[in-house]
């Protein structure tokens, strides 16, 4: 099969995504058309005359406008009149005493920093005002656990929480990055140092493992899924680590080679696990040969690995544009 061929011909957020990072092209006019065709149109197709999606800023997942904001993100979609709306209702109306956001002002008085994670990891990237971030930012910088990571359940009173979450931290560090790539200012060396820590508490636990005895945290977080929503798995952790910048790290090896050990023998990487809960649409089936998947991980091997990335053969198959 050729791969490169294959992804290109998937819906257009695809094809813009292989291009940018397989191929090295950033083809602006067919990011553009993501909002115009396939999945990112289909998506927009579906906000409601108020704005929301699904009923709602966090009701049914995974139909919500917050999810549903998540997906339009991963798309890479560019912003329009519509995801802005959404995303300033949100900002306006949905943040409680700690700054953060929450469903529900009225019934939540404490933000959710997993949550919080997410909306900045859209919102930012969308292009949010910036004094509009400013309370999430200080909400989220005063939510680090001592052991460099996160975990929603750190600020609830009824809780007591002496360690962090993969999958909160996670949700972090993408929040971080897109906070960081778009430019915003405020508070921003202390958003560096925070992502660093957070970053080095997956590395401590090698992406998967107990830091304390080794083995595997859960087995789910092997399996690969798209879209990930709030969930952790290591395909997800190594793309943002990718997103980051982050250098080559030893103890990234293990979950570099449990994702090359997931590659089909028709060089493709299947999606292994969907979330329960209503969707739009499914975007790809389970079990099946998962574009998504094949995109993220080989942009994921081609930086963490690229002599490995060359054996695919897929340097013959990339068009000289």
């Amino acid at each position: 099969m050729d791969l490169i061929k294959w992804l290109l011909d998937g819906d257009v957020a695809i094809a813009y995504q292989t291009k940018r990072d397989l191929i090295g092209v950033d083809d602006h006019k067919l990011k553009s058309a993501i909002s115009e065709q396939g999945f990112g149109k289909r998506l927009l197709d579906l906000q409601q005359i108020d704005g929301h999606w699904g009923g709602g800023y966090y009701n049914k997942k995974w139909i919500s406008t917050h999810y549903t904001l998540m997906e339009l993100r991963r798309l890479n979609i560019n912003p329009t009149p519509g995801i802005m709306k959404a995303v300033n209702i949100i900002l306006d109306s949905y943040t409680t005493e700690d700054g953060g956001i929450t469903p529900s002002p009225t019934r939540w008085k404490i933000s959710d920093v997993c949550m919080n994670g997410m909306l900045l990891h859209a919102f930012a990237y969308f292009k949010a005002k910036a004094e509009k971030l400013e309370s999430i930012v200080d909400f989220i910088l005063s939510q680090q656990l001592p052991d460099g990571g996160y975990n929603c359940e750190y600020n609830r009173p009824d809780k007591i929480v002496k360690h962090s979450s993969l999958h909160s931290t996670l949700s972090l560090i993408e929040g971080m990055t897109s906070y960081l790539d778009q430019g915003y200012s405020y508070r921003k060396d202390e958003i560096i140092k925070q992502r660093e820590m957070a970053i080095e508490f997956i590395l401590m636990h090698r992406l998967f493992k107990s830091d304390h005895t080794g083995l595997i945290i859960k087995k789910s977080f092997l399996m690969l899924s798209y879209p990930p929503r709030w969930k952790y798995d290591i395909l997800r952790a190594l793309d943002a680590f990718r997103e980051a910048r982050v250098p080559y790290d030893q103890r990234m090896e293990d979950a570099l080679e449990v994702l090359i050990e997931k590659r089909r023998k028709d060089g493709t990487w299947p999606v292994q696990q969907k979330y329960p809960g209503q969707v739009h649409f499914d975007m790809e089936k389970t079990g099946g040969s998962s574009r998504m998947n094949t995109l993220r991980a080989l942009r994921v091997i081609k930086y963490y690995q690229p002599e490995k990335f060359g054996k695919f053969g897929l340097q013959d198959s990339i068009p000289v544009l």
